[in-house]
């Protein structure tokens, strides 16, 4: 029987944080690197740490890809968590240019900030909620509030090529992407299992979808 919510492992993430973030809120979630269970899962969760070329590399190297990219395309949920929003886009300059998994257009690019700003960018910030044009925010952000804050550690932001996806926005030193959605497709900046209820509250939301 295939567990209501699979979380990717492809050796780059603290998986068992993300399976404790949904236990925590009433939902059972499956560790898997096995590429059936993946292109069999009701809800997929795709989270990540670390490099961009070894994720991908990862990815490709286990059979993930096509999997990953068929749950998207058929209507079925997948969140993104951390580097896992990143992967969704077409390519990453981290380090070099490396193709993305590409659902969606766009690119993944350094902060270039004053030298009074560090980066990687760490700690808690406020998120801007964004509607889609029928003015309607994303599920997974139901009963948060404006303002809620989230937890970032990233040195890498996505830039999409179609502002509209964009369902979380904040700020350090200028405005980025922090959360998208795009129909059954929502990814995250920030880590929602480190950041305390607001961020349990939104693992919950993409759980009840």
């Amino acid at each position: 029987m295939t567990a209501p919510i699979t979380i990717i492992d492809y050796q780059m993430g603290n998986l068992r944080s993300v399976q404790k973030g949904f236990e925590k809120v009433g939902h059972k979630a499956h560790i898997s690197s096995d590429a059936n269970e993946i292109a069999s899962a009701e809800k997929l969760v795709l989270p990540g740490v670390g490099a961009f070329a070894d994720a991908i590399g990862e990815l490709h190297q286990r059979g993930l890809v096509e999997p990953i990219k068929q749950h998207i395309a058929s209507g079925k949920p997948l969140l993104g968590i951390c580097l896992g929003l990143q992967l969704l886009f077409e390519r990453s300059y981290e380090d070099g240019e490396y193709a993305g998994l590409g659902v969606l257009a766009g690119e993944v690019v350094r902060f270039d900030l004053p030298r009074e700003y560090k980066v990687p960018h760490m700690g808690w910030n406020q998120a801007v909620i964004h509607k889609n044009a029928a003015g309607e925010t994303a599920p997974i952000l139901n009963g948060i509030e404006e303002g809620t804050h989230f937890y970032f550690v990233h040195s890498y932001h996505v830039v999409p090529e179609d502002r509209s996806v964009i369902s979380v926005e904040a700020s350090y030193h200028q405005p980025f992407c922090a959360a998208i959605w795009q129909d059954n497709l929502f990814a995250t900046q920030f880590h929602p299992e480190k950041s305390q209820s607001e961020g349990l509250k939104l693992l919950k939301n993409f759980a009840e979808l």
